[in-house]
């Protein structure tokens, strides 16, 4: 895996905890280049992109030089809020296209935080003009826009950091060491879930944009909707147009987690059903429950969500258990219990870090145990930049999770178990499966090819 060793990675994020401590392990270099501050644009300034631009500025002395957005409103209250977050105070320069930002050509690093859908053509036209950037998750809404992304990467040489950052996470690091040490013996078995009321239900009538939001500009690439307020902010998840449901959105977080844990690689093959089943009046057209079979082999990864009814374990409703011959291991975002056949119990919390960063207690909508993850995540981005190396989260590896999702998916609608070739990277023996790689673009935007 390309996060180095478990005694390295372990060290690593104990000694990036506080910002002050970065220079003693060999990569203040990262946050200068000839001796001034990295420059950094933001594509996308709503709920996470301020999310992750803020636990930046934290950790590296940064500064923030342009912000993009097609929400008017939203981008001066961002280029407000970062004026006093940034250690110059200085305002961003603002942007309501992120062609125009990036053809300054003054950035070092890029983050871009967009709708899914909105994802591919920011990321590869930033590797194009030389920049390094953090990508949310899921990478991309469909593969061969992943394929395009990962290929860009690799031609410009740019260091990419998706934001799975169950990966940078304090305790889930130390619960990867359970399962790296061989305590959990043969692992057969990973259950991973959500079961979270998160699928949006009603249906709010159709209407006019707003005058500050560019519903043209919005939409993109993907299919024109009429508008609504779900779409924006953050209810576009609602809608598949935009992304890939609750599998996209949180069953990429919990698998890639496990492939990280595990090494794992490829499945084999993925199968997958479900749909709408309880909640049909809703105008969401994502699907309220579905349970999916990754098979890596030797070990079978089964995914199950439904947005209705209550969670098997309350206490780790979007998780992952480990079942192996020698003891148990559930982990998620908030904890971890290890339970092994013989020997004591092992349970550790989620770390917070609000005395260090005491501006996590009154940030707006910060998911203030998430916030060490990300500061750590960006700590490791940093890194890789300053080495040329590929971070713990590589474009790769998103690739690889958002990939092994969105096939998910195509199995639910095809109503058939789907056989990946890794080597080929196609669905082995299904015409039908590998044309589903491509969605169509909406003029005149032009999907990209690897």
């Amino acid at each position: 895996m390309n996060g180095g060793s478990v005694l390295d990675r372990r060290e690593f994020l104990a000694a990036a905890a506080g910002a002050s401590l970065v220079a003693a392990h060999g990569f203040g270099d990262a946050y200068e280049i000839q001796g001034r501050p990295l420059r950094v644009g933001l594509i996308g300034c709503g709920w996470y992109g301020k999310c992750d631009l803020f636990r930046l500025i934290q950790v590296a002395p940064v500064e923030v030089v342009s912000l993009c957005d097609v929400d008017s409103r939203m981008l001066a209250a961002a280029a407000d809020v970062t004026a006093q977050r940034q250690a110059s105070h200085k305002k961003p320069r603002t942007y309501s296209d992120y062609r125009a930002m990036l053809r300054e050509k003054d950035l070092d690093i890029v983050l871009i935080a967009t709708p899914d859908h909105w994802h591919a053509l920011p990321m590869i036209a930033a590797c194009e003009a030389g920049v390094d950037i953090y990508c949310q998750k899921p990478i991309s809404v469909d593969i061969e826009e992943g394929k395009a992304m990962l290929a860009a990467a690799r031609k410009h040489n740019r260091v990419v950091q998706i934001g799975t950052q169950r990966r940078s996470t304090p305790h889930l690091v130390e619960a990867r060491d359970i399962v790296q040490s061989g305590k959990l013996g043969k692992i057969g078995l990973v259950e991973i879930c959500c079961y979270y009321h998160m699928r949006a239900s009603g249906n709010p009538p159709d209407m006019p944009p707003p005058n500050y939001l560019d519903w043209e500009m919005w939409t993109g690439p993907a299919p024109m909707r009429p508008y609504n307020s779900w779409d924006h902010p953050r209810g576009w998840r609602a809608f598949m147009e935009y992304g890939n449901g609750i599998v996209g959105d949180m069953c990429v977080h919990m698998l890639d987690m496990t492939r990280w844990m595990m090494g794992l690689g490829w499945p084999r093959s993925v199968s997958s059903s479900g749909g709408i089943l309880v909640d049909k009046a809703s105008k969401a057209n994502i699907s309220d429950t579905q349970t999916a079979t990754f098979d890596f082999g030797d070990t079978k990864v089964v995914w199950e969500h439904r947005s209705w009814g209550d969670a098997p374990d309350p206490k780790y409703p979007w998780a992952a258990t480990f079942y192996g011959e020698n003891g148990t291991l559930k982990a998620s975002v908030m904890s971890y219990d290890f339970v092994p056949n013989q020997g004591q119990p092992i349970h550790k919390d989620v770390t917070y870090e609000l005395e260090q960063y005491p501006e996590d207690k009154t940030e707006p909508d910060l998911e203030k145990h998430v916030a060490p993850a990300i500061r750590h995540h960006m700590l490791d981005f940093l890194k890789a930049i300053s080495e040329r190396g590929r971070p713990v989260a590589d474009i790769q590896e998103g690739y690889i999770s958002t990939a092994s999702c969105i096939l998910a998916n195509m199995s639910m609608k095809l109503g058939r178990t789907l056989v990946w070739d890794a080597e080929k990277q196609a669905v082995m023996g299904d015409a039908e499966a590998n044309r589903l790689m491509h969605r169509p673009y909406r003029k005149p935007w032009t999907h990209p090819e690897a």
